[in-house]
């Protein structure tokens, strides 16, 4: 169970599988256990039996600490990529405090997105704009996927004190990798 508020981390989402934690446009880990090969090693096989595609931030060949990068960005750190509309995240939270929270994100996005959160079953936040992190002068086509961006402030939300279910949807485009959401 994560905490607010603070960071919510993308990728520590609940337990119970397709339909239940999350549902995912196929069931293959396009990350873990995929693109990052099944090596018994924690950051390529995290998570690798679930739906989430999970990855993680790499410095060879400049995949994530490029010159494109808005925000630098921290190497060996995980994130969900591979979104598309319609996918959705569930996430336990434990509030402290009731309030009314900013909501901030470390993300990419190869154009424009949108997301939106719900509390509990009930709309919280409407779609959220995600502003495209796409450069024209990266001339590495796959790397569009890997520009490196924060926003103190996509939009907000009024959280009261105790247990509840966050459910994260991507609702437009897609393309996005989400690092965290952070809530203050």
């Amino acid at each position: 169970m994560q905490k607010l508020p603070g960071r919510l981390e993308c990728e520590f989402y609940n337990t119970g599988g397709e339909g239940v934690a999350y549902h995912d446009s196929d069931s293959t880990n396009n990350g873990s256990g995929r693109l990052n090969p099944a090596n018994g090693t924690f950051l390529n096989e995290f998570r690798m039996q679930e739906g989430v595609d999970i990855s993680y931030t790499k410095a060879h060949d400049h995949i994530d600490d490029n010159p494109y990068n808005k925000v630098p960005r921290d190497m060996n750190k995980f994130y969900v990529g591979w979104t598309q509309p319609g996918e959705w995240i569930n996430y336990t939270v434990k509030v402290s405090k009731s309030g009314t929270y900013t909501i901030g994100v470390l993300y990419t996005s190869n154009g424009d997105g949108a997301i939106s959160i719900d509390v509990d079953g009930k709309d919280a936040t409407a779609p959220m704009k995600i502003a495209s992190t796409h450069d024209n002068q990266d001339t590495t086509a796959w790397r569009q996927w890997h520009h490196w961006n924060a926003s103190d402030s996509i939009g907000s939300i009024t959280l009261t004190k105790g247990i509840h279910v966050l459910k994260l949807h991507i609702v437009a485009n897609g393309n996005m990798n989400l690092d965290y959401l952070n809530f203050k």
